[in-house]
C-alpha cells in the first residue's frame, strides 16, 4: 500500500489553488462580521430628510432648552414633560406635531442610511448608535431617555 501512496503525488497546483480559495473565502467573509456602517453617507433622500430635520431643530429648541422634550437611547425625540410643553408652547398639540413629525423623519432617516450602505439590516443599530451621538452632544440641561427609560438631565 505505500508503494501505492508513493506513486500517487498531489498536484501541487490544485493544492495551492485549493488553499489561496480557502483564504479568499475568510478574508471576503471577515469584512461582512466586523463591516461598519458609513453614518456620513449623503443621497438626495438623506440630503431632504437632514434638511427637514434642521429646519425643524429651531422649533424643537425651546422644547428641548425647557424639559418639555427629550431625547431617547433610540435615536428619537420624546415628550418628557407635558405641562412644561404647554407653557413654552400655545398648545400641546403644537408639541406633540413637531415631535411626530421629527420622529418619522428620523426614523426616515435611519433607514436611508441603512439602505445606502446596501445594510437594511443595520437599521437598529445605526438608530442606537445616533441615540448615543445625540445624547453625547446634548446641551447641558437637556434631558435624555436611557435605554431602561428613566429620564437623566444633561450636566
Amino acid at each position: 500500500m505505500s508503494m501505492l501512496m508513493n506513486r500517487i503525488k498531489p498536484n501541487a497546483f490544485s493544492i495551492a489553488t485549493a488553499a489561496l480559495l480557502a483564504i479568499a473565502i475568510m478574508l471576503l467573509s471577515v469584512p461582512l462580521a466586523f463591516a461598519q456602517p458609513d453614518l456620513d453617507v449623503n443621497t438626495p433622500s438623506i440630503l431632504v430628510i437632514k434638511k427637514s430635520l434642521s429646519q425643524r431643530f429651531a422649533a424643537l429648541t425651546p422644547h428641548l432648552d425647557a424639559g418639555a422634550v427629550g431625547l431617547t437611547a433610540d435615536g428619537l425625540i420624546a415628550i418628557r414633560d407635558a405641562s412644561a410643553a404647554s407653557a413654552v408652547a400655545a398648545t400641546h398639540t403644537l408639541v406633540e406635531k413637531l415631535v411626530a413629525d421629527d420622529n418619522q423623519d428620523r426614523a426616515s432617516l435611519y433607514r436611508e442610511i441603512a439602505r445606502a450602505n446596501g445594510r437594511a439590516d443595520w437599521e437598529n443599530d445605526i438608530k442606537t448608535t445616533f441615540g448615543e451621538r445625540f445624547i453625547n452632544r446634548a446641551q447641558s440641561g437637556w434631558y435624555y431617555r436611557d435605554s431602561a427609560g428613566k429620564w437623566i438631565k444633561k450636566p
